[in-house]
Formats: structure tokens, sequence, C-alpha cells
């Protein structure tokens, strides 16, 4: 297959996860569950980014908003954009991570993990931290791939997929 289709197909996948990503976690508060069925929380963070267009017609833009509003991006959808990369933020009691994630290949960049606690005594595992650091970098991974499953099974549904275009559609409309 050709490459360059190959990756504009990664790009339009990546774009409709991430445009999908940012209504879901409106739609529901943020509320998504786990494979073990615990709740955690999924918010767009302050830094997102929109593209639309083709070839030398494309344009994008990026916005930063402490306040968590992007009115601005928003105004982007309306106009046919998608999310092309998006910081996004999981909550699970007591713990939080951060991450950015690009549509094309859905690369990560800038994952932040809880505090990992530092060794006070001798007795203690030297390898301790670097594990403790592993398994929650794991456990973000586990989180993300939850809610990229849960997409996927609507995006190759073609109902599933129908009704989710036309809700999404219906909220980038009343922006």
């Amino acid at each position: 297959m050709d490459r360059t289709l190959t990756e504009r197909e990664s790009t339009i996948l990546g774009q409709d996860f991430l445009t999908w990503l940012w209504h879901a976690t409106e739609a529901r508060g943020g509320v998504f569950k786990d494979a073990e069925g615990r709740e955690f929380h999924l918010r767009m963070e302050e830094r997102l980014s929109i593209q639309g267009g083709d070839g030398e017609g494309m344009e994008s833009a990026s916005v930063k908003s402490p306040s968590g509003e992007l009115t601005e991006a928003r105004s982007g959808l309306r106009t046919g954009k998608k999310v092309n990369r998006a910081q996004l933020r999981f909550d699970r009691d007591p713990e939080a991570w951060q991450v950015t994630v690009k549509d094309s290949d859905f690369s990560l960049a800038g994952l932040k993990t809880p505090k990992v606690e530092s060794g006070k005594s001798d007795d203690d595992d030297p390898d301790a931290r670097v594990l403790e650091k592993l398994f929650l970098v794991e456990q973000c991974l586990e989180l993300l791939d939850g809610v990229y499953r849960e997409f996927l099974a609507a995006r190759l549904s073609p109902d599933k997929w129908a009704a989710q275009t036309r809700t999404v559609a219906a909220w980038v409309a009343k922006g």
C-alpha cells in the first residue's frame, strides 16, 4: 500500500478519534470507565490544535487557554477543521496523568504521571522508583487504550458511526 495513503488514513482516524473524544468528554462530564469498570475522569486540557484542508490549502490553529476555554478551537470545528493534537488529563482518585496525543501516529508527548515517592531507607529496592514510574505509565496507557477501544467500536460499526457523526455535528453546530 502507498505509504502516503496509509499516513493520510492514520491522520483521518486520529483526527476522528480526538474530535470524538473532545465531544465525549463534554457530553459525559468527563466520566469514562476502565477495563475493570472503575470510573475515571478525562478532559481536554489547555492545549489543543485543529487542522483542516489539504495540500497547500491546509490550515491549522493552536489554542492555549489556561482556563480551559477553547472557543477559538470550537470555531475551527464549525469551519470543518478537526482536532489534530490534544493535551489530555486523566484523573482516577487520587492519581492524575497528563499527556499530549498527536493524530497522525498517535504519538504521546509530555507524559506526566502521579508523583513517585522517593525511597527514604537504605533497605529500599534501588529499582523500586523506576518500576513504580513504569507502572504509572502503563496505567495511563491502559486508560487511553480503553477510550480508544470504545471509539473504535463505534467507528467500525457503520450504524453507530453514523449516529456518532450526527451527534458530534450537532454538538459542533451548537458551539
